[in-house]
């Protein structure tokens, strides 16, 4: 996988209030900015990041949610299973966001996440309730 050619790669858009989809544009042989990598944050106290996407795109996603917030304020990356456009930069986002913790689903954490990770199980019954309404 390539970076792009495209200027400004990561698109913001905000869908809802205080909902943002990053888009992050990579070049594929149909040409630049074919495919693009999807993330969303949702600002709020305590802010959540959905899927990390790859590992070698973090500058790119970093400098999307840096257009919203710090990074820093950071407080859940969450992510539904164990594949690289969902995770592959966690522990950068870690490093980067020393705040934030690791969350995923009840599914995921038995079928695949658990084996590589430890991360936090959301079970329906929790603080991240407030944060995913």
């Amino acid at each position: 996988m390539s970076q792009t050619t495209v200027p400004n790669p990561t698109r913001v858009d905000e869908i809802a209030d205080g909902i943002y989809r990053l888009a992050t544009a990579i070049d594929l042989p149909d040409g630049p900015g074919a495919f693009s990598f999807n993330q969303y944050l949702i600002d709020d106290d305590e802010p959540l990041l959905f899927h990390t996407g790859p590992r070698k795109l973090f500058p790119l996603v970093r400098q999307g949610v840096e257009e919203i917030m710090p990074l820093s304020r950071l407080r859940y990356i969450g992510f539904s299973h164990f594949e690289a456009d969902e995770c592959g930069a966690l522990n950068d986002f870690l490093a980067a966001a020393p705040g934030a913790e690791p969350v995923c689903g009840q599914v995921a954490a038995m079928v695949s996440v658990n084996d590589p990770l430890r991360v936090r199980v959301h079970d329906g019954n929790d603080d991240l309730d407030a944060a995913l309404r």
